[in-house]
């Protein structure tokens, strides 16, 4: 993946860039991260509407499965037809500070990192859905370097972790093809203890977890786990991949995760263009 895929996504500043300048700042203090450029600098809520973004924005980065009825309706009151975009520039200002440090403490951020500097050329047309759906996350879905069941491991637990419902119902092709299996996959909830996962699947959840739960404080052992099982290629597909995984926080975020088989599973293919194709 070219690094300007990444860039294309800090450069976003819609409007007069005030919500995704106050959303960046939001989501980096309760991840205790460096936050994302911003075309415009920002204190406090500007008003009511912005308190209720900033409130959604917060919990959208602690844990966005626990997003109720009641903040949702909020949200919804206060932005009105923007409020996808909104949840979409949300997504980019929780998650693209977590990938860069997994990058960094893995050591494989060089190629994608440029923007990190604070040098922006700031993008003000572009429509941020489209830039993450039908840019950033294909490309990354193209990547292949890491293998097939690895990324579908660490996709269900991603699932898992932030009770997207309907990812946690789908089951990719090509990783049942390779060795993925109902069993091997109900170890993942403890896999820790599992005797099915290989020792760098588990290395792959534990960076995983810590991506989604302490990205500020991601464990030396867990790095050296990584290095020792991975290529900086590998490494760096993972990382990546979490984030991909976690665009399904929209959908939670926004009670859209609703799964489109009424039991059971849906079987899909990842194709070589980065797109999904049901069975």
């Amino acid at each position: 993946m070219r690094d300007d895929e990444l860039t294309r996504l800090v450069a976003l500043s819609p409007g007069d860039g005030r919500a995704a300048a106050r959303i960046r700042r939001v989501c980096a203090q309760t991840l205790s991260l460096p936050a994302l450029p911003a075309e415009v600098a920002v204190t406090g809520p500007g008003s009511d509407a912005d308190a209720v973004v900033a409130d959604f924005a917060e919990q959208f980065s602690i844990d966005v499965s626990m997003i109720g009825g009641e903040q949702r309706s909020r949200l919804w009151s206060a932005l009105g037809d923007n409020t996808f975009g909104v949840v979409v520039q949300m997504y980019i200002a929780d998650f693209v500070p977590r990938v860069r440090a997994g990058l960094e403490a893995l050591g494989v951020g060089q190629r994608y990192l440029g923007w990190a500097d604070g040098r922006v050329a700031w993008d003000h047309t572009t429509d941020p859905s489209d830039a993450v759906f039908n840019g950033f996350l294909p490309a990354v879905a193209r990547l292949r370097d890491l293998d097939a069941l690895t990324s579908e491991v660490v996709r269900l637990r991603g699932a898992a972790q932030h009770n997207c419902r309907l990812c946690k119902s789908l089951r990719e092709t090509t990783a049942l093809e390779t060795g993925g299996s109902e069993r091997l996959y109900g170890d993942i909830e403890r896999f820790e203890a599992s005797e099915l996962l290989t020792d760098r699947q588990k290395a792959a959840l534990r960076c995983a977890d810590a991506l989604i739960w302490s990205p500020g404080h991601i464990d030396r052992g867990i790095v050296a786990a990584v290095r020792a099982q991975f290529s900086d290629d590998e490494a760096a597909e993972l990382t990546f991949d979490v984030m991909r995984n976690a665009s399904n926080k929209v959908a939670v975020a926004l009670a859209g995760d609703a799964p489109r088989v009424e039991s059971g599973t849906e079987q899909y293919l990842l194709d070589v263009d980065g797109q999904t194709v049901f069975s």
